[in-house]
């Protein structure tokens, strides 16, 4: 497999860098996430100036027709950068139900809006019994007058607060469970906003009889969850890629912090333990994007469903390790300064954590390979 970005990917990339230098530095991400909103309007909009809104979307509506692989140099250069915006709520998650299971009136409604950056979407599934099954589904969704009624409540919602429409999970009979497409203000969804621990924006749903029409059900009545699992296999891989970007960041930020802080009158980069730790946080780095391109190029073109399967939950277990082992160490070598809100290191660590828990553990995706296995 060749592990180098082709030369569209590097332009994509080095425009990508440049504005987060230019516009997404450090400083101006801290005062983006202690924001009212806690996202940028104005980046949001250079995204989608970039093209980096429309890019895994088809052709047919005004996306580029790309895939998890060309999308993975953007997300390393989101990890490197810690962004915020919800990005993998609304291209990595939200759009792809549309693009892939959308009636035509949704495609044309949703994904040429998501592509200019009118909209932005969230996938509202996960419940609170869940924990990391995606066949789990208590919310229902009633027929009623020829449309549906969807009553229930969900949990740590990436991207909710600031996202125009939801995707909803309901089950729709004793087996099985569909999708809806649910307006945010729609009368009877409520949505509590939150800051997660890394820093982004996220929400509580919860739906009192909210009603939608028979044309909000995406895709076909109760074959939710083979859907569901392709998207979210999809959102791993990107999210495998950001993990990429974050540990390469924090690998940089300690090489640097070893070669400055002194002690002893020496630099401490000089010791030779210190040496050791940082080569196997380069290493770990390494492999990591390994897996993360393998993750990347299953998620756009696997053998079958199995195949996929097993290769996004074996670069996940990978990455939680990864991101465990680099989060921690560039936390140690800094020292106790590694945890204060002044250093980027510290956002790193935080998000790290996040991403090895985000769509399923080491362990969950261990139990997942072994039984593809």
């Amino acid at each position: 497999m060749d592990f180098e970005y082709s030369e569209e990917q590097r332009l994509l990339a080095d425009s990508v860098q440049r504005f987060i230098q230019k516009g997404y530095d450090f400083e101006a991400r801290k005062k983006i996430v202690t924001s009212d909103a806690g996202s940028s309007e104005e980046a949001w909009h250079t995204f989608a100036e970039m093209g980096l809104l429309g890019l895994p979307l088809p052709q047919a509506t005004g996306g580029y027709g790309g895939g998890a692989l060309d999308l993975m140099a953007v997300m390393e250069a989101f990890g490197a950068g810690l962004v915020v915006e919800p990005y993998l709520a609304t291209v990595g998650l939200g759009a792809q139900f549309i693009a892939r299971a959308g009636s035509k009136a949704q495609k044309k409604a949703i994904l040429p809006a998501v592509a200019e950056g009118r909209m932005k979407l969230a996938f509202a599934h996960t419940e609170s019994k869940a924990r990391y099954s995606l066949a789990r589904v208590e919310t229902t969704a009633t027929p009623h007058e020829g449309g549906w009624v969807l009553s229930g409540e969900k949990k740590i919602v990436l991207g909710a607060p600031l996202a125009d429409k939801l995707i909803v999970s309901a089950a729709t009979g004793k087996r099985g469970f569909s999708l809806f497409l649910v307006d945010r203000t729609a009368p009877g969804v409520e949505v509590k906003p939150y800051r997660t621990f890394d820093e982004m924006r996220a929400g509580d749903v919860a739906l009192e009889n909210v009603q939608v029409d028979k044309k909000a059900l995406i895709g076909k009545k109760g074959a939710g969850l083979a859907l569901v699992e392709e998207v979210v296999d999809f959102a791993t891989a990107l999210l495998c890629a950001e993990a990429v970007g974050v540990m390469k960041s924090a690998n940089e930020a300690t090489l640097e912090y070893l070669k400055t802080r002194k002690q002893f009158g020496v630099t401490i980069g000089t010791f030779q333990a210190l040496q050791h730790r940082m080569v196997d946080m380069y290493v770990t780095g390494e492999q990591a994007r390994s897996m993360a391109c393998l993750a990347a190029s299953k998620a756009d073109a696997a053998a079958d469903v199995d195949d996929r399967r097993r290769s996004i939950s074996a670069a996940k277990i990978k990455i939680a390790d990864a991101c465990r082992h680099i989060s921690q160490e560039s936390i140690q070598l800094h020292g106790g300064m590694g945890m204060s809100e002044e250093l980027k290191v510290s956002h790193a660590f935080r998000r790290l954590t996040m991403i090895a828990q985000q769509f399923g553990d080491a362990d969950h995706h261990l139990e997942r390979f072994a039984a593809l296995a």
